[in-house]
């Protein structure tokens, strides 16, 4: 088997990103299928156009993990951003997104890719990285804990007025 590679993304990923994590949202939040508002919502956060636009803005970091130039994983993470439930002060950084295709899960793909963005973010200045996970992801739930995450409260994602109760992860870097 070839290795796995780890790198920045690029305007060229955009296509591929936005196909897996259509894939990989789906599978998570959508078990009972696709309503209209989980459509629009797909389409806002993954859809081509909103992954372009993530690629091209520098305050986005974006990596995704290949190996023979198939896309398997990508991690987006984001420097500065803060959470209310966080102190103000401390230099922060926050795991948007962490998405491995199904059939890649369970080998280190995930654990790789957390380690790279936890890496940069800490050469970017900061001292707490942070994420929220859906409160009905159990595999997510599990996952950041084994990678040194504490459990720092619930939270709210909401879109189009509904409010997706959610855990607020975080690692001292």
């Amino acid at each position: 088997m070839s290795p796995l590679v780890i790198r920045a993304a690029t305007a060229e990923d955009a296509l591929c990103i936005s196909v897996l994590a259509t894939q990989v949202f789906l599978d998570t939040y959508a078990p009972r299928g696709v309503s209209a508002q989980i459509a629009r919502e797909v389409q806002g956060v993954v859809g081509l156009d909103a992954v372009t636009r993530e690629l091209s803005d520098a305050s986005v970091k974006v990596l995704v993990a290949t190996r023979d130039e198939f896309l398997l994983g990508f991690a987006k993470w984001t420097p500065g951003a803060r959470h209310e439930l966080l102190d103000a002060t401390t230099p922060a950084a926050e795991l948007d997104r962490l998405y491995v295709q199904e059939a890649s899960t369970g080998q280190g793909i995930g654990s790789a890719l957390m380690r790279e963005v936890e890496a940069q973010a800490a050469r970017a200045g900061a001292a707490t990285l942070w994420l929220t996970a859906w409160v009905h992801n159990e595999r997510a739930l599990r996952f950041y804990p084994r990678q040194g995450y504490t459990d720092a409260g619930g939270t709210l994602y909401t879109y189009e007025g509904v409010s997706h109760d959610n855990r607020l992860f975080v690692k001292t870097l």
